[in-house]
């Protein structure tokens, strides 16, 4: 009896309505696909019974004759029959051990022909771009090593499929081949053709009448494919998002009263090019219903229903609204648990008056145990201490339960910035009906940063920094940090550390040890900048913090600052002084070595539910420093700042902050060579106000300021400028800025990218300060002839020898040979040589106002931020930006 070879490959096969193709053979040279085999043909008729004389087996290569009958009922002497033999190649099929089986018969003696399936060599991946290898590789089952099979290849390749769904690639083949080797093995290839992402092409809506089909799409997380959808991971079609875009329809007609709405049918098409969905609803709408009455009933005895009945916010009478309900019931629940009832039961009872269209609702609040805290378990820190966690508590073992408190502690813990966003502490039964276990299962983030960073900046052009920090140092919730800083206007070395509970106690100590070098500069009018005064200093601080109330703390410091300002003596001086007409007077009083010895301290009160990224509370700073303990320089600093977040819903976040300043001298009055009054708060103590604080003007681009014009004396005095100015900016004792930035939320896949952008309003000036003796002009000029007259204020002007060139402080009246008092004739007079005049402006308190928007983005690159802002409200002087960003590279 002879049975035909049966083939052991795949045929084509359908998966899930994706049509999988035959698993083909190919060579290394050029693939060729292979047939698909039959099933297995029927054995030859036989007579009804025979005896089994004898079973010899031919082709095996690594599998022994007895394993192979093993899988088989065959036996030597049993009798066998047709219905025997199929059942043996059946058998011998199901092991998935063998490509060909045959079975033939010679007068009882049974000869088994097999050819064994192949050992799987390599498994290779092509086509696959949009989805990398370590991504799919986890998904395949089969591999090096193990026997090849049909059902293995089948499911490997439906998982594939499965994952490039996944992606909202529903084009999506893979197609397996099979490449023969020698030794009866094979490399299995999986040839992937990803085609483009399925797209939600069209949204349809049927049955609506109250609302239209924009309202309504708008409510829905899938949104249609547009080109100004780029960003949007919505467009994209999900299973899962069309589940949960019934329920938010549900949830929209529900908190507009109708409570009979249902969604009839959801039903998801695929476009003939497998590239596009188009969706399509069928809804009913209902009627329409107002709230009935509505009260509170409560067991618990220190829960009055009748109270809790007056607080609610819902009246008999308006539109019914079931996200009202639902936060009735939250707040109801929270209102049990601030009298320590963990487990109060808060349970709507609606009363549906379909005559009237009416809801009637009663809260009913059963009654429950006043709970106590059991237990509080900390899970999932690795390097974190409890005891980190444990003291951010605001509850400890033993104390009655309180939600305002577990609300706080969450909070709290948050705000360490240790553990991943949106903690949450569980709340679950404890050992007795009056206990609770509070289990706080947290994730770590990673605390430390070790970075190097190059990049450009519109504020100092090229940076290049190196940094440590280690805000979670040995799990102790302590920050350590180092930081070396280059740029081409400032350089800087900085070493800081800070213990926030000092043995274990709820007292904060740390210091600060550093040296700054900066290169202050002025612009001039192509856009360069032109290198002023240098500063530097070297200091320490010591700061210490302990807190007051739950939200408010007093922090604690002392500082000793060495600083030295110089000016470059081949720029601006003049027989080894500084010289005022070169540098200006106040360049030449700012330049010395002094000693700064502060005391300060700071009022905090913040009640911010994240102090990183907060999202609703209040923050408030009062800040004083008192320089004069010591050293050379005496004033008293003081500042304000505060700030308000809250959301607007829809993940919208409006945050408006504000801050402003004032620094008073200690020091006596001191005057120039010329008898004018110093300024007696130096420059390098003033506060300036410009990029980035206040978006839409340059660095140090707001606030009293000098500008010096360039130009060039001609015969008889007259001054023509050639376009050329520089701008010193002066600071001021008193400053004052706010900002009002709104953050928009993106979809997911925006948020993927690391994408914030906002929309903001910046506002504020700076100033008050005593106006400066400015140069009004200066130059060069030879005299010969000419007349000559006092200046404005009756004083005689400068003297020079006739015919010889000679600096002039004073055109108001030119140059002379002798000092005059009266008018005087001369002739030939004339002015040559550079020559400038001085203006001082921006010294007013009027406020400046700009608007615009930016983007954080962070990018592979590193950190981006970008900002376009135009200042709407500015004062002569001013200098504005239109665009700032800054961008860096972490590596």
């Amino acid at each position: 009896m002879t049975m035909p070879v049966i083939s052991a490959l795949l045929a084509g096969t359908v998966l899930g309505g994706i049509s999988v193709p035959a698993l083909a053979q190919r060579s290394p040279a050029a693939p060729a696909p292979v047939a698909a085999p039959a099933t297995p043909p029927p054995a030859i008729a036989a007579p009804a019974t025979q005896t089994i004389k004898s079973i010899s087996f031919v082709g095996q290569q690594r599998l022994e004759s007895e394993t192979i009958l093993s899988y088989t009922k065959l036996r030597v002497g049993g009798s066998y029959t047709r219905e025997s033999l199929d059942q043996a190649l059946r058998d011998l099929f199901q092991t998935e051990l063998f490509a060909d089986v045959q079975i033939r018969d010679d007068q009882g003696a049974l000869i088994v022909t097999v050819k064994e399936n192949p050992v799987i060599n390599r498994i290779v991946l092509e086509g696959n771009k949009r989805l990398k290898e370590d991504k799919i590789r986890p998904e395949i089952k089969m591999a090096p090593r193990q026997i090849y099979t049909r059902s293995k290849v089948r499911a490997d390749v439906a998982r594939i499929i499965e994952l490039y769904r996944r992606q909202g690639r529903f084009a999506a083949t893979v197609e397996p081949k099979m490449v023969q080797l020698d030794q009866n093995r094979v490399d299995i290839v999986f040839e992937i053709t990803e085609g483009p992402k399925s797209k939600v092409r069209q949204i349809n809506i049927i049955g609506n009448e109250k609302f239209s089909d924009g309202k309504l799409r708008g409510e829905m997380a899938t949104k249609a494919a547009r080109w100004y959808r780029l960003f949007s991971s919505g467009t994209s079609y999900d299973p899962d998002r069309l589940a949960y875009d019934q329920q938010k329809l549900r949830q929209f007609y529900l908190t507009q009263g109708y409570a009979d709405f249902r969604v009839t049918s959801a039903v998801a098409e695929l476009t003939p090019d497998k590239q596009d969905f188009i969706i399509t609803y069928v809804v009913e709408e209902g009627q329409r219903y107002k709230f009935g009455d509505v009260k509170v009933s409560s067991e618990i005895r220190d829960l009055s229903g009748d109270r809790l009945t007056n607080m609610l916010t819902m009246r008999k009478g308006q539109w019914y609204n079931a996200k009202l309900v639902e936060d009735t019931v939250d707040q109801l629940n929270e209102t049990a648990g601030l009298f320590g009832y963990a487990f109060a039961n808060v349970q709507p009872d609606f009363q549906r008056d379909k005559d009237t269209l009416t809801m009637g609702i009663n809260f009913q609040i059963a009654n429950a145990p006043r709970v106590y805290v059991e237990r509080i378990d900390i899970n999932g820190n690795t390097l974190t201490q409890d005891k980190v966690v444990r003291r951010e508590f605001r509850l400890n073992e033993g104390d009655a339960f309180n939600s305002f408190q577990v609300k706080r502690s969450k909070d709290r813990i948050n705000s360490l910035g240790f553990f991943q966003d949106k903690l949450e502490i569980e709340q679950k039964p404890g050992s007795a009906p009056d206990r609770i276990v509070l289990e706080t299962n947290v994730q770590e983030k990673s605390t430390g940063e070790l970075s190097l960073s190059a990049g450009y900046s519109s504020l100092e052009r090229f940076i290049i920094s190196a940094s440590i920090t280690q805000r979670n140092f040995r799990g102790k919730g302590q920050e350590l940090r180092t930081s070396v800083d280059y740029s081409k206007y400032s350089k800087s070395i900085e070493l800081g550390f800070t213990e926030p509970y000092l043995f274990d106690k709820n007292i904060a100590l740390g210091g600060d040890i550093y040296r700054r070098d900066l290169n202050s500069f002025n612009y001039l009018q192509n856009g360069s900048r032109n290198t002023t005064y240098q500063q530097t200093t070297t200091g320490f601080q010591i700061r210490a913090g302990v807190p007051l109330t739950e939200y408010m703390s007093l922090a604690l410091r002392y500082s000793l600052n060495l600083d030295d300002v110089t000016l470059d003596r081949s720029t601006y001086y003049t027989n080894g002084q500084c010289d005022p007409i070169l540098a200006g007077r106040y360049l030449c009083e700012a330049i010395g070595k002094r000693t700064t010895s502060s005391i300060g301290y700071s009022l905090i009160y913040d009640t911010r539910d994240n102090r990183i990224r907060p999202t609703r509370g209040n923050n408030l700073v009062l800040s004083q420093d008192f320089a004069g303990l010591g050293g050379s320089v005496k004033y008293v600093r003081s500042r304000i700042n505060g700030g308000h977040w809250f959301p607007l819903g829809g993940n919208f976040v409006l945050a408006v902050t504000g801050e402003a300043g004032y620094i008073h001298s200690l020091e006596k009055q001191k005057f120039d060579a010329a008898g004018l009054p110093i300024e007696k708060v130096r420059l390098t103590d003033r506060f300036f106000l410009g990029e980035p604080q206040l978006r839409g003007f340059d660095i140090r681009g707001v606030g009293p300021r000098v500008i010096r014009q360039f130009g060039s004396y001609g015969t008889g005095g007259v001054f023509t400028p050639n376009g050329q100015k520089s701008d010193d900016a002066l600071g001021g004792k008193l400053y004052y800025l706010a900002h009002a930035e709104i953050e928009i939320p993106l979809g997911a896949g925006a948020r993927e990218l690391g994408l914030r952008p906002s929309v903001f309003m910046d506002v504020g000036a700076v100033g008050k300060i005593r106006r400066p003796a400015t140069t009004p002009f200066q130059g060069f000029c030879s005299v010969s002839s000419g007349t000559i007259a006092p200046d404005a204020q009756g004083n005689p002007v400068k003297t020079v020898t006739s015919s010889t060139s000679e600096r002039a402080a004073n055109f108001s009246g030119g140059c002379a040979t002798t000092a005059v008092s009266t008018p005087t004739t001369f002739t030939d007079v004339t002015y040559t040589g550079n020559a400038f005049q001085e203006n001082y402006v921006g010294n007013t308190l009027k406020p400046r106002l700009s608007v615009g928007f930016g983007v954080n983005w962070n990018s592979p690159f590193g950190p981006f931020r970008i900002d376009i802002a135009k200042a709407l409200l500015k004062e002569p002087g001013d200098d504005t930006k239109l665009i700032t960003f800054n961008i860096g590279t972490q590596f």
